[in-house]
């Protein structure tokens, strides 16, 4: 596309606009061309992103609030802490502003003062995606030098990877490297965060209560960027019991996976939600599991156990209160102290990163207690486990259609392991609700997934197996209020014959218009296996043209899946946009800041 002229498919700009624009930008060369787009992401960002939850207006001249947080959150729980600090800062009487990270103007960077970093770490060692402009900036020689600067950083991660709080301990190395000083020891938080998070705050916000309040005319306000939710009772501590409506499986006969489409009934919770957010469900470990457990160790699940102010029976700690599915490097470790196992300790060396990640993955905390026989008393066994956490799915489902219900598509883990049956926590309570038993739910708001504001824009969506879910919302949404724009969706499984999911469904949405384009791809369907990000090279030009035409693209699926459909993008823009893979990069990074790229992976 000529950098002078605006496409005539997708033009917004009034009468006039357009002509001032191609004279601006006659004759400038790529760097600075990029540079106007981040500039114009930027304005957009400060005057409509709902991302920036709150933004501080001086009474006189324009000044950096006394202190601010950002955070980068895949999952929520590092935007959950970071709310909770902006509150009790504020309450304290101090002006804060809270930021996401994509959504924090880097220039204003080097005018801070008093900085809290929250943020977590992915997989193996990789930012959350909305914070990867914000660690690459820092990371980078544009970095400037922040000598005024006290800061504290607050990582989160999961000590089962290698890389466990990577990012945290990677920024808080780089502002102490740019000159500005530790205001807090950095905070190294593991899947159980309270822990470790709950005293880090406590002294944070104890340190803000320090600071001299500034004189009366200078004070700042905080003015919330969008009108509150609508008050409910309802939310992560308290969950909705949610009617079981429909609980169908929509994989064919022959099909190697279960995949369950369920209907849940939210009616008189006052819960709202939009396409891209997450339905949180809090599950129940299979009693099964739970048994197994207590005759492995010959523990009595009747046994009053008092942990954490609380006095259950041991069997009701592992049913509902304790991770029984997912193996931890805490309680290996723990395990292998009680069990002086040296095989075990060996795992735990820092040479054998790779066989303990292996082991992690394919080990319950049953098979490690079989395998690895030690004693355990009923208190420290419930002290060691990790403690059970929601598991979030992408809302299947558009408000505008389905009225008062949330719809979700599970994919349910059973396996044998020795002969034993396991199944993952979540998936099985769920597979296992019969229609009219309840679960509890709450709703997890995703502000990074989101449709465009403008129904005239099209939308590119990419969601293999049970990563479509939230697409099926989109395409709801998008019917029921007549958005203009083009709807292109890309799936793959591996046969069309028992894993095409919502098969009459796209069929029949692109028969009435709602859908635009399907481009499907079956992995054991033919010679050759042939995944979606096959599918993206093959269509490169397209999926080209239609981003320069101001479309929206998101990915929704595993992380391993995500990993190869970005490389598919980078390689489609490259070869179809005249530019190299660095200036692909850079295409799809102003992509992202520009809220036109998203992505939900897990």
């Amino acid at each position: 596309m000529s950098p002078s002229a605006v496409p005539s498919s997708w033009n917004p700009l009034p009468d006039g606009r357009g002509a001032l624009l191609g004279q601006l930008t006659e004759g400038l060369d790529a760097p600075t061309l990029w540079w106007l787009s981040g500039y114009a992401a930027g304005l957009a960002q400060r005057s409509a992103n709902a991302a920036t939850l709150a933004v501080v207006h001086p009474a006189e001249a324009p000044a950096i609030a006394p202190v601010t947080v950002v955070y980068g959150s895949q999952t929520g729980n590092a935007k959950r802490l970071a709310e909770t600090i902006a509150r009790r800062v504020e309450a304290g009487g101090q002006p804060v502003r809270l930021v996401r990270a994509d959504a924090y103007p880097l220039r204003e960077l080097r005018d801070e003062r008093h900085l809290f970093v929250v943020i977590s770490t992915q997989g193996d060692g990789d930012p959350p995606d909305d914070a990867r402009g914000f660690v690459e900036h820092l990371s980078g020689k544009r970095a400037s030098a922040l000598p005024d600067l006290k800061f504290a950083v607050l990582g989160l991660g999961d000590s089962s990877y290698p890389k466990f709080c990577e990012i945290g301990r990677r920024l808080d190395a780089r502002l102490a490297e740019l000159g500005a000083t530790r205001w807090l020891a950095r905070g190294d938080a593991d899947l159980e965060f309270d822990a470790v998070a709950s005293p880090w705050i406590d002294h944070a916000v104890a340190l803000t209560e320090k600071l001299k309040a500034r004189p009366a005319a200078q004070l700042a306000t905080v003015t919330t960027l969008r009108p509150p939710a609508a008050a409910t009772p309802w939310s992560r501590e308290k969950p909705f019991a949610a009617e079981v409506l429909a609980n169908q499986r929509i994989t064919g006969r022959g099909s190697a996976k279960d995949i369950r489409h369920l209907e849940l009934a939210l009616q008189g919770s006052g819960l709202s939600y939009e396409p891209g957010d997450a339905l949180g469900v809090w599950p129940s470990n299979p009693r099964e599991l739970v048994e197994g457990v207590l005759g492995t160790l010959r523990l009595d699940g009747d046994a009053l156990v008092a942990h954490a102010g609380q006095s259950l029976p041991l069997r009701e700690w592992l049913g509902s209160r304790r991770e029984l599915t997912r193996l931890s490097r805490p309680f290996l470790a723990a395990h292998a102290e009680r069990s002086g196992d040296a095989g075990l300790g060996r795992l735990l060396a820092d040479d054998a990163r790779d066989a303990l990640a292996e082991r992690l993955a394919a080990w319950q905390p049953i098979d490690l207690l079989r395998r690895h026989p030690a004693a355990w008393e009923a208190h420290d066994l419930v002290a060691a486990l990790r403690p059970l956490a929601p598991r979030l799915y992408s809302i299947a489902s558009s408000q505008k259609v389905v009225g008062d219900e949330a719809h979700l598509t599970v994919a349910h883990v059973a396996y044998d392991h020795d002969g034993d049956p396991r199944w993952g926590a979540a998936s099985h309570f769920l597979a296992s609700r019969a229609e009219g038993a309840s679960v509890p739910v709450f709703i997890e708001r995703n502000e990074r997934f989101r449709l465009p504001a403008d129904g005239a824009r099209d939308v590119v969506m990419i969601g293999p197996g049970t990563g479509v879910a939230p697409f099926r919302g989109f395409v709801q949404e998008r019917a029921a209020a007549a958005a203009r724009g083009r709807n292109w969706l890309l799936f793959g499984n591996p046969h069309a014959r028992s894993d095409f999911l919502y098969q009459i469904e796209w069929q029949r949405a692109l028969k009435q218009g709602h859908l635009q384009r399907l481009d499907l791809a079956f992995s054991r369907d033919g010679s050759t296996k042939t995944y979606v990000r096959d599918r993206l090279k093959e269509h490169g030009r397209e999926l080209f043209a239609w981003l320069e035409s101001g479309a929206h693209l998101y990915v929704c699926g595993a992380v391993a899946m995500g990993k190869g459909v970005h490389d598919a993008l980078l390689d489609a823009i490259a070869a179809h946009g005249g530019i190299d893979r660095d200036g692909a990069a850079d295409y799809i990074d102003a992509l992202q800041r520009q809220g036109r790229y998203a992505r939900d992976v897990y």
